[in-house]
This record gives C-alpha cells, sequence and structure tokens, in this order.
C-alpha cells in the first residue's frame, strides 16, 4: 500500500493533522518502553524477589520464557491485526494491558499470579514493533525513518535504565511492590496521551492490503532476520534476566548497585540503538550491520564470562552488550521497514519480532540451569555462542542478499 510508503499530513476521513515528528517519537519510544518494562522490572528486583518470594534463579528465568513465549505466539496475529486496524488502537492497548500487567506483579502472593501476569505482559509485546513501524511509516518522512525507528527502538532500554536505576532505587524506600505499582500508574498516563494526541485510525480493515489473506510463515529477508533475531534474543534475554542476579550472587554487589547494571545496559543501549539506526539508514549500509553488531556481542558476552574473574570487566561487558547486541535489534527493525512489501510492515515486523521473542523465551531457561549451580562463566560463554550463530546467519544473509535486492532508503 503506498500510503505507507509516504508521510501524510491528516489521517485518513478525519481531517487532522499528524502529530510533530518529534512528538511521535516520544509517544512510539514511551510505548516501546513500557511494552517490555515488566520484564525488565523483574530482572533488576531479581534479588529482592528472590529473597522475598522465595523464588529460585531458575523459575526467574521461567517468567521471561512465559512472557516472550506468549509474545512468540501471539506475535504474527497482532501484525495482522495492526494491518487491519491501525496502530493508534493498538498502542492505546499496548499501554492500557501492560499497566494491567505490572499491576498485577505488584499484587503477586506467589509465582502463580506472577508468571499469569508475566503472561498477559505478552500481549504489549506482541503489538509493540507491528504498532510503532506502522505509525512510522504512516506519518515520518522517509529521510527520518531510520533514525525514528532507532529512538523509539531505544525505549526498550529506556525501560531497561528505568527498571534498573529509579524504579529500583524506589524499591529500597517504598517496596518492590510499590515501585512496580508506580510504574503501572505510570502507564495510564501514557495511554492517555496517546488517545488526546494521535489522530484517529481509518475504519477498521481499510489498513488492510487487498486480496488474499497475507501468509504468517516468514520468507526471504523476513526469515533470514527471524533466525538471526531468535539467536540475538537467546543472548540478550539471558543478559536482561541474569545480569543484577550475577552482580548481586557473584559479584558481591548490594541490590541497588545490582540494579544499576541492568541500567548502564540500558543507556547504552539507548545511545547505540539511536547511533547504529541511523547509519542503517542511509543506502548500503544496514544489510551488513547486523553481521558486525553480533561480531561485538561475542566480545561482550566474554567480557562477562573474564568478569568472573575480574569483577570491574562486568561494568564494561554491561555498556558492550546494549552497544551491539541490542543495537543489532533495532537495526533488524530497519531493515524489516526497508524491505516490507505495500500493506505488510505490521505483519513482516511482527514474524521478524516472534524469533526474537522465541529467542528470549528460550534462552533464560538453559541460562538460569547453570546460573542456579552457580556455573555462571560457561553460561557467558553460551551466550556468546549464541551471538556467534546470529553472526554466521546475519552474515550468510547479507553475503545472499548483496546482489538480490536493490537498496531502498527509508
Amino acid at each position: 500500500m503506498e500510503a505507507e510508503r509516504k508521510a501524510p499530513t491528516a489521517s485518513a476521513g478525519t481531517g487532522r493533522r499528524q502529530p510533530a515528528v518529534g512528538a511521535l517519537t516520544a509517544l512510539l519510544t514511551c510505548a516501546m518502553a513500557f511494552s517490555m518494562m515488566q520484564l525488565f522490572l523483574l530482572g533488576a528486583l531479581g534479588p529482592r524477589l528472590v529473597g522475598e518470594l522465595g523464588i529460585s534463579p531458575t523459575v526467574l528465568g521461567l517468567t521471561t520464557t512465559v512472557g516472550f513465549g506468549t509474545a512468540a505466539v501471539l506475535s504474527p496475529v497482532g501484525g495482522r491485526v495492526v494491518d487491519r486496524v491501525g496502530p493508534r488502537r493498538c498502542l492505546v492497548a499496548l499501554l492500557l494491558v501492560s499497566a494491567a500487567a505490572l499491576g498485577l506483579i505488584g499484587a503477586a502472593p506467589g509465582t502463580g499470579l506472577l508468571l499469569a501476569a508475566v503472561a498477559l505482559g505478552g500481549l504489549p509485546q506482541a503489538l509493540a514493533n507491528p504498532a510503532t513501524n506502522k505509525a512510522i511509516l504512516a506519518a515520518v518522512p522517509p529521510p527520518a525513518r531510520g533514525s525514528v525507528t532507532g529512538m523509539k527502538q531505544s525505549g526498550v532500554q529506556l525501560g531497561a535504565f528505568a527498571a534498573g536505576l529509579p524504579l529500583a532505587a524506589l524499591a529500597g524506600g517504598i517496596g518492590w511492590r510499590g515501585a512496580v505499582w508506580t510504574a503501572a500508574g505510570t502507564a495510564v498516563v501514557a495511554a492517555v496521551w496517546a488517545v488526546r494526541m494521535l489522530p484517529a485510525d481509518p475504519p477498521e480493515g481499510t489498513s488492510a492490503a487487498p486480496g488474499p489473506r497475507p501468509s504468517m510463515i516468514p520468507r526471504g529477508t523476513v526469515a533470514w532476520l527471524a533466525g538471526f533475531s531468535l539467536l540475538l534474543g537467546c543472548g540478550i534475554a539471558s543478559v536482561n534476566t541474569y545480569l543484577a542476579l550475577f552482580g548481586a550472587q557473584r559479584l558481591g554487589l548490594g541490590p541497588t548497585a545490582a540494579g544499576a547494571l541492568v541500567a548502564v545496559l540500558g543507556v547504552a543501549g539507548i545511545a547505540g540503538r539511536v547511533g547504529w539506526s541511523r547509519v542503517a539508514g542511509r543506502p548500503g549500509r544496514a544489510a551488513w550491520l547486523p553481521g558486525w553488531l553480533a561480531a561485538g556481542a561475542v566480545s561482550a558476552a566474554l567480557l562477562l564470562a573474564g568478569a568472573t574473574l575480574l569483577h570491574p570487566l562486568a561494568w564494561v561487558a554491561a555498556a558492550a552488550v546494549g552497544v551491539f547486541a541490542v543495537s543489532a535489534n533495532a537495526v533488524s527493525m530497519v531493515l524489516v521497514m526497508q524491505r516490507a512489501a505495500p500493506g505488510r510492515a505490521g505483519l513482516d515486523s511482527a514474524l521478524v519480532a516472534a524469533g526474537f521473542f522465541a529467542g528470549f523465551a528460550v534462552g533464560p531457561p538453559l541460562f538460569g540451569l547453570l546460573a542456579e549451580a552457580g556455573h555462571y562463566g560457561p553460561g557467558w560463554l553460551l551466550v556468546a555462542g549464541e551471538f556467534a550463530g546470529a553472526c554466521a546467519v546475519a552474515v550468510l544473509w547479507a553475503v545472499r542478499d548483496r546482489r538480490r535486492t536493490p537498496v531502498v532508503s527509508v
């Protein structure tokens, strides 16, 4: 659909102008932050949860599996829904469901309700990339799409920063439940902002491409990027889930300092996603970036393994994971937007995101088995192997793609 390639000045049928690019970018960044906030909070507050709820490190990893497993299953359907009903409805729903999931986590008396709340949080994750990418294609001029994509993808790491520093610090004062409920209330405020700022979606069904129902099986570039994202997600999820616990149990850090490791990762991820996505928006650059960034992620995981012997390396490693591994996911979303077929931006984004979420579901339980036995060094070597696999997939795809696909600038 050609409308997805242009930046209209008004929403269809409403006569209302699109929001300014800066305001839209801020809202999309906020939506991405809340889409995964519950899992970052569980990671950053892991030492407190293990102590107060009596859950084991393996169960902590299971929360990530449940959340991202749900997101992986729902993502293809979520992408199709976004293509049909439009991004505004989906963004508002994303923020309200995120608030509900956070509220339930704060009320959880034990493992059962905690896992149910995390499963509910899989829905916002499934909607996040399709809805935000669709909004960018509809409202942002092509030259600015790479940088806007990087900024909104950095929202995920903004969520990591918020969980790892201000909310973890707040938990030290009012308790971890109060910190989680504070995040839930903020998500409700963001939903009201979205309702007031965004123009109405077109009538239901007019966003979808005409013709047969689109295939939900990834093919071509989407299939390669989904495979890359699967392996990348395995490694990133293990770092997100266990970095704070590693700091507390192996490095001797207090709960707040251990949470600050997650905040360092978040800040580095914000800078990396914005910078590398801007580079990826230039003609001819995006295809090769995932491989290079995955190679850098391997080095970051090896630094984490080295931190078991030289503790200060953990801070450098956390920053490197953000700059390389986390940024590679944002670059993959730029590629999706460059290569998406007309009318399929939501679904193609969702299929790649489903691979990423599947990796998030698989990685932490494997790492958790090693963490429960105290074998963090081998765990970080496992993460390095996952990143190396992602690097191999990215390089093979780039070689195959080099002479097949003309460069298209977002």
